[in-house]
């Protein structure tokens, strides 16, 4: 179930991720299972991550960041260059902006 998040959240969570840290790195093969396992088991542990994909091309990198996002069930809250920032909120607390 894709997450909706309003302005004034995503501007909540991209204030809160600025301070994060890359948890997890995508290299040149992209999002294979091992990386969207890996997402998955940073969001639910974090639930508000940073992704650095590697590579050059802008439109690749933006394919594989919705990519992540829709296999995880994650938001994509925001990019910038090479970044993504991811948002899941934990099933059990209610979402915190």
């Amino acid at each position: 179930m894709p997450i909706s998040l309003t302005p004034r959240e995503r501007a909540r969570l991209k204030a809160r991720a600025h301070a994060l840290e890359p948890n997890v790195s995508v290299g040149k093969t992209g999002a294979t299972t091992a990386v969207i396992a890996e997402v998955d088991r940073a969001l639910a542990k974090h639930e508000l991550i940073k992704v650095k994909i590697q590579g050059d091309d802008r439109d690749a990198r933006k394919t594989i960041g919705d990519e992540i996002g829709a296999a995880t069930d994650a938001a994509v809250v925001y990019r910038v260059g090479k970044i993504v920032i991811l948002f899941r909120p934990k099933p059990d607390e209610p979402p915190r902006p």
